[in-house]
């Protein structure tokens, strides 16, 4: 199916994200994945799609059941406290579910303990009896995660029972060489358990065919992800363990007492049991979704360590347990902050509660929704870029085209807009028009990254025509008011398009703008329509620049924090796979943001000529500089005050970049940036034009 023949039919889409794990806070590293599916749900609904997006808690396992012991209360209680907290966050953050649950629900319970007897009634569950380590201090098996020992392949230290972190090899927590308990400290004893395996050793061809056939001619897998799957068939797929002994909170396997669905079984069925409980709720056909052979879409958003889960046992289990498979499996990458993992001392183990108190929550969504794509790619959230970005884009850029002009409504012509009667005014709203398409095509791929870039080209075109047409000046002119009035509502009418094109990534602010002009909530097809002799109410500002006295103030909370052992629990792992999500918080790789031609060749670098440099009152190492670009000055501040006096400037010429937004300090507006290299310090120098150069000129 073509994208335009997507966008001509009502689809009916149901959406998942992950379960968080009910043993601890959410974090900016799960937001990542919640708001990436938050700002494709509501870009669905806002195209007028019939789209639910359902989550719940990830309630059972090991740890849950270890923490609620060492608060001396039970599980239950944990889990209801966790989920309301859970819930309060992801609210805060416009995280819209239709449905958020629990895995340790009497839905999951019926489905999960279903779902085995399907699998055993089609022969595709093996008992065994193997050997595992068993604590003998605390008188249990242990999960694989709560094993550490010396990797059996590369022999790194401090790996845990399932898989090493340094090499990337799996194995049986048998293998590990000198292992010990996590829980205890004691040195683990074999004892021999009979356990109950999925038999995904015969799935491979399913999978092989699910994979290349896809949902509608589309691989359900990014290409990432494809090669992962090449390389697990190439390794062979093993049978899958999918019981554990007593004591364990979770369900217990049907006919088998003393013996518990494995955590990462029941987990999954989440999904099914949250969504079967909004169809209680709302009057929705559960099998119209789920049975096989559905012609309804199923997405799920996951990141890239539980791909293994997601891709490989997930659809096996629905296909021989009689539902239908996903429609397409999206995955991505991990956070880091300033460039490396999340850290505690550093204060960038920065919880979801503890960046409300300082930073408002559509800050981090636009960010985020600035650097995400559709590939599986970690992304790095760098606190100055993120409060230079958010002060640039959304401050300088998006509502600096309302204040600027709603004011001249309400002042000059009784809180109304006029007619876009001008050609000009008629041209710049068919320009800002004219890219919807695109748009949606972008958010559909969950290419934010691109959609944002755009957007905010549009925003500067928008800041352009008001610029040029100067109302305010128009307005001291009684023969020119009635002009004023067309550019204004041309200026408000793109505030509009604008705020339509980031809703879904801004949803609160969209629903205060829609307020403010006084219309219903926008959709999508409010693209094609314009504003015109209609009343507004009197703006109010949306939102305050981020200063840097926030942020110092939340990574100081944040590294108030180090000491709190309960949260370090919290970040506990889980059964034998990883929480979904935390191992960000695990690995060392650094994300690194890349750009393509194309975006370096919008790089406006032109010749220019000082023609005044003087020191900056206050500032260390800033000097101010009055640059020619041949019939044009630019103010610019520039960081050089170390290697130049003043007077050794003027007169010469530079190289500066040209297309730079004009950037608000506090010594005054920075309207460029001018070259410069060198380590720093004496060792800097300004990048010099070839002899002969002109003010003005492009530098190629």
């Amino acid at each position: 199916m073509t994208d335009h023949e997507r966008r001509r039919e009502r689809r009916r889409i149901l959406v998942t994200s992950a379960l968080p794990y009910a043993n601890g806070a959410i974090h900016i590293g799960h937001l990542v994945e919640y708001i990436q599916t938050d700002i494709w749900v509501r870009f669905q609904k806002l195209c007028g799609h019939e789209c639910y997006y359902v989550c719940a808690d990830d309630t059972h396992g090991t740890p849950v059941m270890l923490r609620a012991e060492q608060e001396g209360i039970t599980p239950e209680a944990l889990i209801e406290r966790m989920h309301a907290e859970h819930q309060r966050d992801f609210g805060d953050f416009h995280i819209a579910f239709d449905n958020y649950y629990s895995t340790n629900s009497e839905e999951n319970r019926e489905l999960a303990q279903g779902i085995y007897l399907r699998l055993k009634a089609a022969g595709m569950i093996e008992i065994r009896t193997i050997e595992q380590l068993y604590d003998p201090v605390r008188d249990m098996f242990l999960p694989d995660r709560y094993i550490k020992g010396e990797c059996p392949r590369c022999h790194a230290p401090d790996q845990y029972g399932d898989a090493c972190e340094a090499c990337g090899a799996t194995y049986s927590p048998t293998e590990l060489i000198n292992p010990i308990s996590v829980i205890s400290g004691a040195t683990p004893v074999k004892r021999a358990s009979e356990h109950h395996f999925f038999r995904l050793s015969r799935c491979r061809e399913l999978l092989a065919d699910w994979i290349r056939r896809g949902w509608r001619g589309e691989s359900p897998l990014q290409p990432e992800a494809l090669n992962k799957m090449e390389e697990w068939f190439a390794a062979g797929l093993k049978d899958w363990d999918i019981s554990r002994d007593a004591p364990y909170f979770g369900f217990e396997i049907p006919g088998a007492p003393g013996k518990y669905l494995y955590v990462w079984l029941d987990a999954p069925v989440g999904y099914m049991a949250s969504f079967l409980d909004l169809c209680k709720h709302e009057g929705l056909d559960f099998d119209a979704f789920w049975k096989a052979g559905s012609a309804t879409e199923l997405y799920h958003f996951i990141g890239k360590d539980i791909l293994y889960f997601h891709a490989l046992f997930w659809p096996a289990i629905l296909h021989f347990a009689g539902y239908r498979t996903p429609s397409r499996i999206f995955v991505h990458g991990f956070l880091t902050v300033n460039g490396q993992k999340m850290s505690k001392s550093r204060g960038t183990f920065i919880t979801a509660r503890t960046y409300l108190a300082h930073l408002p929550p559509e800050f981090l969504r636009y960010y985020f929704a600035a650097k995400l794509n559709d590939r599986i790619e970690d992304i790095d959230l760098n606190l100055e870029d993120f409060a230079a970005r958010v002060n640039s884009d959304l401050i300088g850029k998006y509502l600096n085209i309302a204040s600027r002009c709603a004011g001249f409504i309400h002042k000059a012509f009784e809180g109304k807009l006029g007619n876009l009667s001008h050609e000009d005014d008629h041209a710049i709203v068919r320009a800002l028009q004219a890219p919807a398409g695109e748009i949606r095509d972008l958010f559909e791929a969950r290419r934010y990254s691109e959609a944002v870039r755009r957007i905010m080209e549009l925003a500067d075109q928008a800041n352009a025509y008001i610029n040029a047409h100067e109302p305010w000046r128009m307005l001291k002119d009684p023969a020119r008011k009635a002009r004023a009035h067309g550019v204004c509502t041309a200026a408000l009418n793109l505030f509009r398009l604008l705020t339509l094109y980031l809703k879904p990534i801004l949803p609160a602010t969209a629903a205060r703008v829609e307020e403010f002009l006084g219309i219903p909530a926008l959709t999508w097809h409010d693209a094609r329509t314009r504003l015109e002799n209609h009343p507004i109410r009197p703006y109010r500002h949306l939102a305050r620049r981020i200063e840097p006295a926030q942020i110092e103030a939340m990574l100081a909370a944040s590294r108030d924090d180090l000491g709190d052992k309960r949260d370090e629990r919290s970040r506990t792992r889980r059964g034998q796979a990883q929480q979904p999500r935390t191992d960000a918080l695990e690995k060392e790789e650094t994300a690194v943001e890349t750009i393509t031609i194309d975006d370096f060749a919008r790089i406006d670098l032109r010749v220019a000529r000082i023609v005044k440099a003087e020191d900056v009152p206050g500032a260390d190492k800033l000097l101010r500089l009055t640059l020619d670009l041949g019939g044009e000055t630019r103010n610019v501040f520039a960081g050089i005050k170390s290697k130049y006096k003043p007077e050794e400037l003027v007169g010469r010429y530079t190289v500066m970049v040209a297309n730079l937004a004009p950037r608000k300090m506090r010594f005054g507006v920075s309207e460029g940036m001018v070259l410069a290299a060198g380590p720093g310090g004496k060792d800097l120098w300004l990048i010099q034009p070839d002899e002969g150069a002109q003010a003005g000129m492009r530098v190629k």
